[in-house]
């Protein structure tokens, strides 16, 4: 069924109407729009839904998170008074590799990448005077996110909210740390097995929860190209999907709650391709992997603008770049997107650099008219073209990962990892010698005045945190604490779901690194 459009009529400046959808012509049959690929119809390469943004704009989220879970909560209450409709949570480094902010490892890092949480109490705080079940959120946490998950549902369960409402995602993608990123903890395989433990807890309690973003976005910030950031990512997500079916569970069902994270950079219509061209990939693997329901075949994606294109050199040129970028998501069929402010080359963005980055987002949606028909670049001898050769390039790599085994031994074996250092490489080596032109570094460079307002995170925010730990633990059940992690080691040792009690855990108050310790403590640390 399709949904109730925004408007009765969309119409140009000039008072043309827009129609919903657009078609070569005339028709095989001479009935518009018959024999040709239908928006919300398999393999969904014009979007996922049948009206896309004529009836809902997508999720406009500010990625925001950083020093303490007070400094953060003001932050989120500034955005959604400026509109933004979905939060966007940032964590600090110890936050995302399983270490308290007391840990001799935190040091120097609290805070600063993103707000650190060291238990229930801080997410507490982060969420304090927003109500779970009327926003969703985005947690960009891969390790640890079955412990921040658990946080956040036990907070919903104090708020008093329905679990079967509450809507999110956490990005959950261990797969690309190891290829791109780093911050992991555990092995492969009992880290696939605490993600797929997610996948079955969520889809009986938490069921509108996306359950993975799968990401493509760090692989691209690691060097890759457009077609490399498509196939490592499907390849990936690939790989969940058979860890899944293995574990008995039903594509048709866990299928419909994965999500993608997709990068979003300066060559537009290379990156208008590559979302199409995803959508359609996606459809064809899940087809052929047994899901028979479109909704389990659809491939919905987050986009964040390209934090590795951002300059520090000239920084108010990030802005015509991030808008270019953001049009490129929103073309080629984006469910939801964050925009980088201008000044992320330099530090955190400041209040007005977040503000000018969502108003970006809500120009085009509501003033550039790029949202009043679906797919407006279709039929473009150019897009449609590169489309089906960014598709066949990507198959290319996908059908070498899976002759290694897929993508689990393909990292193993550094297959990814080289790969995208290859790129990474050329790319540099492009700007160096001028054959890739950056203005602001190597064109067009110039005098310029240094940023006057820089958002800085103090190092003095660490003792706040440990005392704060230090308060929760006073006040908590400590033995309640004791035996709950002991249930944990024991349930990590056995062949069972390790959600239950993990969200018992922080629901007792049992601090992030406590957990994590546990189960270092019986699947160990892999070390590359």
């Amino acid at each position: 069924m399709e949904e109730k459009e925004r408007k009765d009529k969309f119409l140009t400046d000039s008072n043309i109407e827009i129609k919903r959808v657009y078609y070569p012509s005339p028709s095989p049959s001479g009935r518009v729009g018959e024999g040709f690929e239908q928006p919300g119809e398999f393999p969904f390469t014009r979007g996922v839904q049948s009206t896309m943004y004529r009836s809902k704009l997508w999720t406009m989220r500010q990625y925001a998170g950083f020093s303490t879970a007070e400094e953060s909560n003001k932050r989120y209450h500034y955005l959604l008074n400026n509109g933004t409709t979905g939060l966007s949570v940032a964590f600090d480094l110890p936050t995302q590799i399983g270490y308290d902010s007391s840990h001799d490892f935190a040091d120097g890092e609290v805070g600063k990448a993103g707000v650190a949480i060291d238990s229930l109490r801080d997410i507490e705080i982060l969420f304090e005077g927003i109500k779970l079940e009327n926003i969703t959120t985005s947690m960009t946490i891969n390790s640890t996110a079955s412990i921040l998950l658990s946080m956040y549902i036990a907070l919903a369960k104090k708020q008093g909210a329905d679990l079967k409402k509450i809507s999110g995602t956490i990005q959950n993608d261990i797969l690309k740390e190891y290829a791109a990123r780093g911050t992991y903890i555990y092995p492969p395989k009992p880290s696939m097995r605490i993600i797929t433990d997610i996948f079955e807890y969520c889809s009986k309690e938490v069921p509108k929860w996306n359950t993975i973003s799968i990401s493509g976005y760090h692989i691209r910030e690691a060097g890759s190209t457009a077609v490399q950031e498509l196939a490592f990512t499907l390849a990936n997500g690939k790989a969940y999907l058979k860890a899944a079916i293995d574990k008995g569970l039903d594509i048709n069902v866990f299928a419909k709650r994965l999500s993608f994270f997709f990068n979003a950079h300066n060559n537009m219509f290379e990156e208008v391709a590559k979302f199409r061209a995803a959508r359609r990939m996606w459809a064809k693997i899940t087809k052929e992997l047994g899901a028979t329901d479109p909704k389990a075949q659809m491939l919905r994606f987050h986009t964040q603008t390209g934090g590795s294109t951002l300059t520090a050199q000239q920084p108010q040129n990030n802005i015509p770049r991030v808008t270019i970028q953001a049009m490129s998501a929103v073309l080629g069929g984006t469910q939801s997107l964050h925009t980088n402010g201008f000044d992320e080359a330099i530090a955190l963005p400041t209040e007005e650099a977040a503000r000018i980055a969502l108003r970006t987002q809500q120009i085009i949606g509501f003033e550039s008219g790029i949202v009043d028909t679906v797919d407006p670049l279709a039929g473009s001898y150019f897009v449609e073209a590169l489309t089906n050769e960014v598709e066949a390039a990507a198959w290319d790599y996908i059908h070498k990962i899976d002759a290694m085994g897929g993508s689990v031994d393909a990292i193993e074996q550094g297959y990814l990892q080289n790969e995208i250092a290859a790129s990474a490489y050329k790319y540099q080596r492009d700007i160096q010698s001028g054959e890739k032109v950056i203005i602001g570094v190597n064109k067009f460079t110039g005098e310029e005045a240094p940023l006057k307002d820089i958002f800085t995170v103090d190092d003095s925010i660490r003792q706040l945190q440990i005392d704060k730990i230090n308060k929760v633990k006073s006040e908590r059940d400590n033995e309640k604490v004791v035996s709950l992690l002991k249930k944990l080691d024991e349930s990590a040792r056995a062949d069972v779901n390790l959600m239950p009690v993990i969200l018992e855990s922080a629901e007792a108050y049992a601090t992030l690194g406590e957990i994590a310790d546990t189960l270092r403590g019986v699947f160990g640390e892999y070390t590359g």
